[in-house]
C-alpha cells in the first residue's frame, strides 16, 4: 500500500496523489464519474522517476477518493472560503457528485479510513524525514503534485504552470523559497510560475515544514498541460515530459545542492 524508495541523499519526495487502487467495496459505491478517478496526479511518479539517484521517495497506491492524505485528519479546510474537496472527497474538483445516492461515508467510515490509509503514509513519511536529517542534519521534503489547468469550480482562469507553494514563506528556510523562485524564472523559459498563488502548499508541506527545527517543505503543483493531455485517458507527452523534466531536475540538483554545501547551517 505505501511504496518507499530509500535514498542516501537530503530530499524525501511526497507522492500523495498517484495511487489509482480504490478497495472493491468503496469501487462499487463509486458512481461513473467516480469512477473515472479524473482528478490523480497522473504520472507524476513517472515525471519525477531517474531525476537524482539518491532522492527518497513516499508514494501510496490508495486513490486521493479513498482517503485524500494531504488533508487534515481533522478535515479542516485548507482554503477557508473557497472550494476545495475534503478527507474522504464526496464531490471531484469540478463540484459534481462521486458517489451513488446513499452511498456516501459517514464520519465513522472517514475515520476508519484515515486510520487505515492516511496514517500508515503518514508514518512511513515521517521515518524517512528522519532518517533522512539523521544523515544529514537537516530533510527537504518536495512533495509532488499535478492538476488538470483549467478547472473553475477551483480556480479562475487558467493555473500557471508551474506553483510553488511554502504556506507564504513559512515552510522553508528562504534561501530554499529563493533558490526554487529564482530557478523556475531563470531556468524554466516558456513556462508560466507563481510562488504562494492559489496553491500555497496542502497539509503535508504545512505539517512538516518546520525549518527552525531543520526540516523544510515545498510544494509543486504542475499544471498538467506541461507533460500530459487533460482528457482520458491522460495520456503521458513523452517530448513536453522530457522538457519539463530537464527544468525539474535543476530545481532537485539545486535544494540538494544547499543541504550538501552547508549553506542552510
Amino acid at each position: 500500500m505505501i511504496e518507499v524508495t530509500r535514498g542516501g541523499g537530503p530530499l524525501v519526495l511526497g507522492m500523495p496523489h498517484t495511487g489509482l487502487e480504490v478497495p472493491a467495496p468503496i469501487w462499487a459505491r463509486l458512481n461513473e464519474r467516480g469512477q473515472a478517478l479524473a482528478d490523480t496526479d497522473w504520472h507524476i511518479d513517472r515525471l519525477y522517476g531517474g531525476l537524482r539517484d539518491d532522492v527518497t521517495i513516499v508514494r501510496t497506491q490508495i486513490h486521493r477518493y479513498v482517503v485524500d492524505v494531504n488533508r487534515s485528519p481533522e478535515d479542516e479546510s485548507l482554503y477557508p472560503g473557497q472550494n476545495t474537496t475534503g478527507l474522504c472527497p464526496l464531490t471531484d474538483f469540478d463540484g459534481l457528485l462521486i458517489y451513488r445516492a446513499g452511498q456516501e461515508p459517514d464520519a465513522a467510515e472517514c475515520a476508519e479510513r484515515c486510520a487505515t490509509y492516511h496514517l500508515p503514509y503518514h508514518s512511513a513519511l515521517l521515518e524517512e524525514l528522519e532518517r533522512v536529517q539523521a544523515r544529514h542534519g537537516i530533510a527537504i521534503l518536495y512533495d509532488c503534485h499535478s492538476i488538470r489547468s483549467r478547472i473553475p469550480y477551483l480556480f479562475g482562469g487558467d493555473l500557471p504552470d508551474l506553483n510553488i507553494g511554502t504556506n507564504l514563506s513559512t515552510s522553508c528556510s528562504p534561501l530554499i523559497e529563493r533558490q526554487v523562485a529564482d530557478l523556475r524564472r531563470a531556468a524554466a523559459p516558456g513556462y508560466s510560475t507563481v510562488l504562494n498563488g492559489r496553491f500555497k502548499g496542502g497539509w503535508t508541506t504545512r505539517h512538516y515544514g518546520r525549518p527552525e527545527q531543520g526540516l523544510h517543505a515545498v510544494q509543486m503543483e504542475l499544471a498538467q498541460r506541461t507533460y500530459m493531455t487533460e482528457t482520458a485517458p491522460w495520456a503521458y507527452d513523452p517530448s513536453k515530459a522530457y522538457a519539463l523534466r530537464q527544468h525539474l531536475s535543476l530545481i532537485l540538483n539545486a535544494l540538494s545542492e544547499l543541504v550538501e554545501t552547508g549553506a542552510l547551517e
